[in-house]
């Protein structure tokens, strides 16, 4: 595969190309009051995007095995609720569509469930310029585990340092530097820029359209895998 891209941009999609952190913060924080165990809203909105293992482990470490289970069925209810509203993020298919454009190949890196990962494809309606895909099929623990970075890479034949990952949340940072892929971060998934920067974020934008800029002017880390 001779003509196959050399390079590669790994995207999160919750809260990096689509708006849906907040739809999840909403359905855990129901979900978790009607399996018994209220949660603080704001200790949820600091655990999304983790593994949902984790994240249950995180926010109940004093439950039971069913208690967590029981709130994972009713989160996936509560977001299906929020599904058919969900948005694109400013820049999201526009960033895609440049980067393929720039000759890289174009992962959308997540964990998500299939059952999620096809609605937000759908919205995002990019397919003529996405490589591969990955999903929570893919690897057994999700972020910050470095699995599904390391299974986007192999699915494009791409190195770690011939690579870039776009997400929003410290545990896209903390991922995909285990494997050594450097992280740009932006902010429309609720985390401040300091507190990217302190992770380890190679750059923080607002949003995948001040990426879009920073790309379109040859500046970046993902300008610089040209």
């Amino acid at each position: 595969m001779s003509d196959a891209p050399a390079t590669a941009v790994l995207f999160d999609i919750d809260g990096t190309l689509v708006d849906s952190n907040y739809a999840h913060v909403d359905a855990w924080w129901r979900a978790c009051r009607e399996a018994g165990a209220p949660v603080d809203a704001w200790r949820v909105h600091r655990a999304i995007g983790m593994d949902s293992a984790m994240l249950l482990e995180s926010l109940l470490p004093d439950e039971s095995d069913d208690v967590r289970s029981t709130a994972k069925e009713f989160h996936t209810a509560y977001y299906a609720e929020h599904m058919p509203r969900l948005r694109l993020l400013p820049g999201a298919r526009d960033l895609l569509r440049a980067v393929a454009e720039a000759g890289h190949a174009v992962v959308l890196a997540t964990s998500a469930p299939e059952s999620e990962l096809t609605r937000l494809r759908e919205l995002l309606d990019a397919e003529e310029w996405i490589t591969a895909v990955t999903s929570s099929e893919d690897v057994e623990d999700a972020k910050p585990a470095p699995g599904i970075i390391q299974v986007a890479l192999d699915k494009v034949d791409v190195a770690p340092d011939h690579a870039v990952m776009v997400g929003d949340a410290m545990w896209d940072v903390e991922s995909s530097g285990k494997v050594g892929v450097p992280c740009v971060s932006v902010m429309t998934g609720g985390i401040g820029g300091d507190e990217l920067r302190g992770a380890g974020a190679a750059e923080v934008y607002d949003d995948a359209a001040a990426v879009l800029r920073a790309l379109t002017d040859g500046e970046g880390p993902i300008a610089r895998l040209s």
